[in-house]
């Protein structure tokens, strides 16, 4: 099953971490991508820019309203994501543990919802 693990942290926190601080933790993030990539799990996933460079579009009475910035302030923004195939909840949760940002954010695991091909006729 494929689940997409939302990884949420305090921006204003990553800010404040030094470039000789971020190495080290790039580097485990990148260690855990090989590792998870080595057993078929990971399927993809990246880094967001801030929510400064985001966009919010909404579409109220057939008008569409586009806003700078994320839909709702809040105290953690989504920073980035990993798409994986785990077995079940239980495979997710032991990744999601392992994702540097748990240490001081937050990981949201949602499960993909699997969509029936059409058959070709």
């Amino acid at each position: 099953m494929q689940y997409l693990l939302l990884i949420y942290h305090s921006e204003a926190d990553w800010a404040k971490v030094a470039d000789a601080e971020r190495e080290p933790i790039y580097r485990e993030y990148r260690q855990l991508r090989e590792q998870l990539s080595g057993t078929g799990k990971y399927l993809g996933g990246s880094q967001l820019e801030p929510t400064g460079m985001a966009t919010t579009v909404r579409v109220r009475d057939g008008k569409r309203v586009v806003t700078d910035g994320p839909f709702a302030e809040t105290k953690e923004q989504l920073g980035g994501y990993f798409l994986i195939d785990a077995s079940d909840l239980d495979d997710a949760i032991a990744v999601a543990g392992r994702i540097p940002a748990a240490h001081e954010g937050s990981i949201e695991i949602r499960p993909l919802v699997v969509m029936q091909r059409a058959s070709q006729a």
